[in-house]
């Protein structure tokens, strides 16, 4: 659905694909995250850790958003007033 000159469909698929994409790097650093505990490299594991927590924190915020557009497009377009 259209709304305002935007697809809406599509910037719904457009956001799936930027939280997969998220995703899939957050394994990613999960992964080096461990390899750099193993590795004794605790300041390199820790910041890696933190970058993993921020894009848990992004990608959540991409899930907020296409909750929003699903909100912004079930809604009503016009109001009616009983005059």
């Amino acid at each position: 659905m259209c709304q305002k000159g935007v697809n809406t469909d599509q910037m719904k698929i457009m956001l799936g694909q930027a939280g997969d994409t998220i995703g899939m790097a957050q394994q990613w650093l999960e992964q080096i995250h461990h390899l750099a505990g193993h590795a004794d490299l605790d300041d390199v594991s820790a910041t890696v850790a933190q970058a993993g927590v921020l894009l848990g924190e992004a990608r959540a915020k991409i899930e907020n958003a296409e909750d929003q557009i699903d909100g912004e497009v079930s809604g009503p377009d016009a109001t009616v007033e009983l005059v």
